[in-house]
């Protein structure tokens, strides 16, 4: 009877399953003395449709999903409040695209060390869940 019962959920928890998002080439622009903000960039993917909705840090006061925009020639950098994340289709969070903001940043990112990075992401059913990243500092200028 048990044998039943687990082959019954194992076969039910496909039509269940929440989107799985993995981050790939995670890296952190590295800040010089006196710098406050910084960006984070990587490449998201989702098993199924997805967006991310949030992000923090615990190196900065504020982390936002930023998105580079033309305005009449001029570059702005503009918050979203969500990034999808289509199934199975590989999203760049990249210098000049999108990419996550990290304002009011505690102290120098440093060089080779690591920043974790939560990411709240949201599926299609509204169902929120977070991926933990530790994206390495790369130095200013790269």
């Amino acid at each position: 009877m048990r044998r039943i019962v687990i082959a019954a959920l194992m076969a039910s928890t496909p039509a269940f399953a929440a989107a799985t998002v993995t981050a790939t080439d995670a890296w952190v622009r590295g800040t010089v003395p006196s710098q406050d903000t910084t960006g984070a960039f990587m490449t998201l993917t989702s098993t199924e449709d997805a967006k991310l909705v949030g992000v923090s840090t615990p190196i900065a006061n504020i982390a936002e999903v930023h998105q580079t925009t033309n305005h009449g020639g001029m570059m702005h950098m503009e918050a979203t409040p969500s990034l999808a994340l289509p199934k199975g289709k590989p999203v760049p969070l990249q210098p000049g695209g999108y990419h996550v903001m990290l304002m009011g940043v505690k102290g120098p990112v440093k060089a080779d060390t690591k920043v974790p990075l939560t990411l709240t992401i949201e599926d299609a059913k509204g169902k929120r869940s977070t991926v933990t990243v530790k994206a390495t500092v790369r130095p200013l200028g790269q």
